[in-house]
């Protein structure tokens, strides 16, 4: 499986995703909103775009899709459930199914509500020394989690977290639908003081530019994205000092919900 990374260059900070077999030169456009990048990149390439798959809804990340259609007469592949608030999908689909891309690739939809209630991620499994590859939408962003405020539901986001993503293995590569790394490791360290992987990151990080990014691992993301430290001593204390209506422990699902309406005001 080939990945390339292409930045939008937006206020929005999008990434989109090409995504090729190597055999044929097929690939598939993630989220494409700037088109215009993604068709000039692959004939820099030599990949011919088949596919479009929209992680879901909303225009900031199917924007391209007429653009991406009329150049190339490609399919528009998306949850069945978003379908028709997006317009235009030839093929809905669900948690479970396969996206085939050329004669080598094979994807697997995953069900991940939360940002919004019809949001599909794409996982890659290892193949030779290759790792995972999950592609994750607005669901899990680098040292992050999507916000809920546009149609979403912070409760199905934690069981996305809890249920979904715990359970992919820890070498899986993240290539989220937005570029915000700087400022999550921030809302780490603010609630979680002393966690050096979040301090390390953001030192390596800091001098970047937006589209040279690392892309991060699900390893590492649970160093330091605290979204998956709901169990931190450091982290349910800091909670504490704003949550004064907490009587007894709080479970993580409390300390998830708690961290996502904190991040966004912050």
């Amino acid at each position: 499986m080939l990945i390339e990374r292409v930045w939008a260059a937006n206020r929005g900070r999008n990434f989109h995703y090409l995504i090729a077999c190597p055999q044929t030169c097929e690939a598939l456009a993630v989220d494409p909103l700037n088109a215009e990048a993604c068709l000039r990149r692959a004939r820099e390439l030599g990949w011919t775009i088949r596919q479009i798959f929209n992680t879901h809804e909303h225009p900031d990340h199917t924007g391209g899709n007429a653009t991406m259609v009329a150049a190339t007469g490609a399919p528009v592949l998306a949850h069945a459930a978003a379908a028709q608030r997006i317009g235009g999908v030839t093929h809905p689909l669900k948690d479970g199914d396969t996206v085939r891309i050329g004669r080598s690739v094979q994807l697997r939809c995953l069900d991940t509500p939360g940002h919004t209630r019809a949001h599909l991620c794409l996982y890659g499994e290892a193949a030779g020394n290759e790792a995972p590859a999950l592609f994750s939408g607005d669901t899990l962003f680098n040292a992050g989690a999507g916000n809920c405020i546009h149609g979403g539901d912070p409760q199905l986001l934690y069981d996305t977290f809890a249920g979904c993503l715990a359970r992919l293995p820890a070498a899986t590569r993240v290539f989220p639908g937005h570029e915000y790394l700087l400022r999550n490791l921030d809302f780490t360290l603010d609630r979680e003081p002393s966690n050096a992987a979040a301090g390390a990151m953001l030192q390596r990080c800091a001098s970047l530019a937006a589209e040279a990014m690392p892309v991060t691992t699900l390893d590492q993301e649970r160093q330091f994205n605290v979204f998956f430290r709901l169990d931190n001593p450091e982290v349910i204390a800091e909670l504490r000092r704003v949550r004064s209506d907490w009587n007894s422990d709080p479970g993580p699902r409390e300390i998830f919900l708690a961290l996502r309406e904190l991040r966004n005001r912050w």
